[in-house]
């Protein structure tokens, strides 16, 4: 079998890329026939969701097109399942999941830019009707965005995205708790800096304030925790978890485990065994082409921002959208225009306090040092 190469790329930064492609033929040639091997294990490592594969196609006549060719919409779904060792302290596996943190990641045509939407898990929804994994059917229903992972799955969560922006989700990716361990420590840890201390029974973590490197169980922790940090929202603790990701891009693009092919396998190891996806990213190859597609952009330019909501009219332990904000960024990310950010934005008008241009939402990027 061949195996094309990717085209050379001067300069270390971009070398990471040959090597994430070539690992294992990189390992091939120092220990003989075990390169295939370890390529056929990370390639069998992912696991493929064909549920909602043949889910959406029942869909294929409502569902919105691409607007843009390139640009890609991946829905992130972080899975609360208490399933998996060392899991069952954060509640009881119920058999049931819902999506704990979902985030529609939009890569503009080019490798220009990448923003990462956060969906508020307690935002209210039309949750469409849905079939559960036990073949009945559900209803329609206005709900909060998290009950529709719960009700029908990973279809059912992408058909109320889609249902909501009017973007077409392209690929999905989840990962459950035990997923979410294997890749921080994957990276040997991604640094916090708190501001107050946190001690919060229910997540089963307690830091002091100032920076820390958290692993695995503490790390989960970390992006979990709530009520004990804060003013106990859910809004504040998305903002925590995207500067938690805002770290750990800039640790996986500079701590050079990618350009040592030493540290490389155990690190693919973990990051792949981690993941479930839809059949079109579910080999070495398909992720590696996802990565190379965007390969050259600039930290300055990966965003993390929120959905602009405020507290529902009806419940203020709820989540409604901000308008016309909202249908702005979903139109933006349609089309693919650029969207900015600003850590200083008001609440509900998306707009720069201090008259900053393009009106920025809510939000930080990977080149923003998460102590500042």
């Amino acid at each position: 079998m061949t195996i094309d190469s990717p085209e050379p790329a001067p300069g270390p930064r971009r070398r990471w890329l040959r090597v994430l492609a070539l690992g294992a033929a990189v390992l091939g040639l120092s220990v003989g026939g075990a390169g295939w091997w370890f390529y056929d294990h990370l390639d069998g490592n992912i696991r493929t969701d064909t549920r909602t594969a043949n889910e959406l196609r029942k869909y294929e006549a409502e569902r919105p097109v691409s607007v843009v060719r390139d640009a890609q919409n991946i829905l992130l779904i972080g899975s609360d399942t208490r399933g998996g060792k060392g899991n069952g302290k954060y509640g009881k596996d119920t058999g049931t999941q819902r999506s704990d943190t979902t985030i529609l990641l939009h890569l503009q045509a080019g490798g220009k830019s990448a923003t990462a939407v956060s969906i508020p898990r307690d935002l209210m929804v039309d949750v469409p009707a849905c079939d559960r994994a036990d073949g009945k059917r559900g209803t329609a229903r206005f709900a909060q965005f998290n009950s529709a992972f719960e009700i029908g799955g990973a279809a059912c969560a992408i058909r109320t995205v889609e249902k909501l922006t009017g973007i077409r989700v392209d690929h999905h990716v989840i990962v459950d708790f035990s997923g979410f361990k294997k890749l921080v420590n994957a990276v040997g840890g991604v640094e916090v800096c708190l501001k107050e201390p946190v001690d919060d029974d229910d997540a089963h973590v307690k830091l002091s304030a100032g920076r820390h490197v958290l692993h695995g169980e503490k790390a989960l922790g970390f992006v979990r925790a709530r009520y004990s940090i804060g003013n106990g929202s859910d809004t504040e603790r998305i903002g925590r978890q995207q500067e938690f990701m805002s770290s750990l891009v800039k640790k996986v693009q500079s701590n050079g485990v990618l350009l040592n092919p030493a540290k490389l396998y155990p690190v693919l190891n973990s990051a792949t065994s981690a993941l479930t996806t839809d059949p079109g990213l579910d080999s070495l190859r398909d992720l590696y082409n996802l990565v190379r597609g965007v390969r050259n952009i600039p930290r300055d330019q990966i965003r993390f921002l929120t959905i602009p909501r405020q507290p529902y009219t009806y419940n203020r332990n709820r989540d409604e959208l901000v308008q016309p904000d909202a249908d702005r960024l979903f139109r933006q990310l349609r089309l693919d225009h650029p969207v900015s950010v600003s850590r200083t934005v008001t609440a509900t008008t998306g707009e720069d306090p201090k008259g900053g241009t393009g009106s920025p939402y809510q939000g930080t990027t990977a080149a923003r040092d998460i102590c500042e």
